[in-house]
């Protein structure tokens, strides 16, 4: 077998995040990723996406964090990008939302499920992800800012949710959630981060090679998928 093939899949670029698309591929390139998935928030889309040269041997993917708490317009969220982007994640939080992402098979991954004190998963949800094919995702950023017990409660969830994905056989995505390039971590540091928030090294290994690569086989070829570089993209295209 190769080497694998690691990706970063969600990366915020400007107006989400402080650098542009440039900056973040040249740096998750010179960490040796794979690839990126550009995945700003949905309220704060660019409104038109220059013409962006890939770097030789790098892949960036069109994508995007859905942000919507009521669950029936998020429904209508999915609808609207689904065909448009390679990568479609639903930015969670309530059980509503979550329920709503985890029981839709055409959303690629659920981030932050927790919200307040509570996991914001359960059984029953994370059987809803294994019947869907919905990953959970874990996202470095949240944890790496956070200090004292909210450190310590936010390892509480994950490890909850860890233990939930494992009962259920629920596929798990590894990634920085960067807002800028400072947020960007090695694939060996963000392996390392892993299994101190409780991954085994084979499930953060997964999470950051094989659980992509899956997502990118089951929506490609698709209208976004970049080879060579990175097309022009009006706002009408997330349409």
């Amino acid at each position: 077998m190769g080497k694998p093939k690691f990706y970063d899949f969600c990366v915020h670029a400007i107006p989400d995040g402080d650098n542009t698309v440039e900056q973040l591929a040249a740096l998750a390139r010179h960490f040796r990723y794979s690839g990126i998935a550009l995945a700003n928030h949905s309220d704060k889309l660019p409104q038109s996406r220059p013409l962006i040269t890939s770097p030789e041997g790098f892949e960036i993917f069109r994508g995007i964090e859905l942000v919507e708490e009521n669950p029936s317009k998020l429904h209508g969220l999915i609808g609207k990008y689904r065909k448009s982007v390679d990568v479609l994640i639903v930015h969670g939080g309530s059980e509503a939302v979550n329920r709503a992402a985890l029981e839709n098979p055409r959303v690629d991954i659920l981030n932050h499920p927790a919200f307040d004190k509570s996991s914001g998963l359960n059984q029953v949800l994370a059987k809803a992800a294994a019947e869907n094919d919905v990953a959970i995702g874990l996202t470095l950023r949240p944890f790496l800012h956070s200090r004292g017990s909210r450190r310590i409660r936010m390892l509480s969830d994950l490890r909850a949710n860890l233990d939930l994905a494992r009962k259920y056989d629920v596929s798990l995505v590894l990634s920085s959630d960067a807002m800028s390039c400072f947020d960007l971590r090695s694939p060996m540091e963000t392996l390392a981060l892993a299994e101190v928030c409780g991954l085994e090294e084979d499930e953060a290994l997964e999470a950051i090679s094989t659980a992509p690569e899956k997502i990118l086989s089951r929506n490609s070829p698709g209208p976004g998928y970049i080879r060579e570089g990175v097309e022009v993209l009006e706002e009408g295209d997330y349409f």
